[in-house]
């Protein structure tokens, strides 16, 4: 999934983003970043679509993917406009590093932005953590049936594995796992598809094209799950040699996006129908294909979780660290407490994997955090921060379209989570 990508959210202070640490620019040509937004967007979420077209129907769900792609679009460029009006404010002379989300964050609303916006970020990292267990329970549970429940896969064998790998402080040693779940991720995609053609010859009578305004939220939630990749946009512009170019460039990977996306949710459900299930690769036959491409991603999936853990894991020891009793701990045993922060690690792995037993759902699951966590972060930051940076200078129609916009991130964080719920 995407969301592995997202170690470098908040890595202003640590210099996990390798060209916000460096100066104005990186070294990545064009097609170098079309590359990086792709990898940074396209993950497993994707394979909850044919479900989400499913409830809304195969229209419905085509414009849902349509409207979050195009939203998404825009509000990414309103970040990269928020920068650009910094840097061109400075009167002094330049930083060496790149504004990030949370900088745009504290630059407007002081300490309270720059922890709203790492709630949000930490609350969108944890429910991709969740998802993670819960899609590797599911398929790992599809294969071995008479083993145990997805829930006894989560606690007997997810559980203590993510605990070990907890303890490895090292995201390097932890990419190759992360090229490898993207490259089962388009794998498994291309054989979803290849199946979705072989059932063509089926009879298309029960496919509904619109279930009706209700079923649109659920489909723009998942949808825009789909996109989460949405808080990397100011890393990977600052990535870019000529930034000048970064805004056609992620122009032409949401279109490009969006089409695979409605390509692929339309097909898997006209394929499945009714039967289309919440994790698309529970529909795939147990052929010795679909079992390799679920072990893949199971096992890609498993050894990026804790690159999906790392900036929460950072946010939690940086609030351990920060705190009277552990500083004053760590004077009298003459250094950090390393047990206390491995501990803290062991606590957060472990709650998440107890969520993840009660979610009743995959499909309903992505499409609550989408509505919620990611439609804060996707609309409601980006808009405000644009208004509050850029809305002194901008004509009438702007204003009033980020309004919009913002107005609509309520609104649709408010009924999108009633109709996941």
């Amino acid at each position: 999934m995407a969301e592995a990508k997202a170690a470098a959210l908040l890595a202003r202070e640590d210099g996990g983003a390798a060209a916000e640490g460096s100066g104005r620019g990186g070294g990545a040509t064009w097609a170098q970043t079309l590359g990086n937004v792709v990898v940074s967007i396209v993950g497993t979420g994707v394979l909850g679509l044919p479900y989400a077209f499913r409830a809304a129907g195969w229209l419905a769900g085509t414009l849902g993917v349509a409207a979050a792609g195009c939203a998404t679009l825009y509000c990414m460029l309103l970040l990269v406009e928020c920068r650009d009006k910094l840097e061109e404010e400075e009167t002094e002379e330049p930083c060496d590093v790149l504004y990030t989300y949370g900088d745009l964050g504290q630059k407007c609303f002081g300490t309270i932005g720059r922890c709203s916006t790492e709630i949000l970020i930490f609350l969108s990292q944890a429910g991709g953590s969740v998802a993670y267990l819960i899609f590797i329970a599911q398929n790992l549970h599809s294969m071995l049936t008479q083993f145990m429940s997805p829930d006894g896969f989560i606690f007997a064998v997810l559980l203590p594995m993510q605990i070990a790998l907890s303890f490895v402080r090292s995201l390097s040693s932890l990419s190759p796992f992360s090229i490898f779940a993207d490259a089962c991720n388009v794998l498994a995609m291309a054989i979803v598809i290849k199946e979705d053609i072989r059932l063509f010859d089926h009879p298309f009578a029960d496919r509904s094209a619109f279930n009706g305004l209700w079923a649109i939220p659920f489909s723009f939630g998942v949808a825009l799950f789909c996109f989460e990749g949405f808080s990397m946009t100011l890393a990977l512009e600052a990535s870019m040699a000529e930034r000048k170019k970064f805004k056609w460039v992620l122009s032409q990977a949401l279109v490009c996006i969006m089409f695979v996306y409605a390509c692929f949710g339309v097909c898997g459900y006209l394929a499945y129908g009714e039967a289309t299930k919440d994790i698309v690769t529970l529909n795939l036959p147990n052929s010795w294909s679909s079992s390799a491409v679920k072990i893949g991603l199971c096992i890609a999936l498993a050894f990026t979780f804790p690159v999906m853990m790392h900036p929460i894991h950072e946010i939690v020891e940086a609030r351990i660290r920060s705190s009277q009793c552990f500083q004053k701990f760590s004077q009298n045993v003459g250094g950090p407490n390393w047990l206390a922060l491995h501990a803290s690690r062991i606590m957060v792995v472990t709650i998440l994997a107890v969520v993840a037993s009660y979610v009743p759902a995959f499909g309903a699951f992505i499409a609550f955090v989408g509505s919620t966590v990611c439609a804060l972060l996707a609309f409601v930051l980006p808009t405000t921060f644009h208004l509050s940076i850029v809305g002194s200078s901008m004509s009438l129609w702007r204003r009033l379209l980020d309004y919009g916009f913002l107005l609509f991130g309520l609104v649709f964080a408010v009924y999108g989570t009633f109709t996941a719920l």
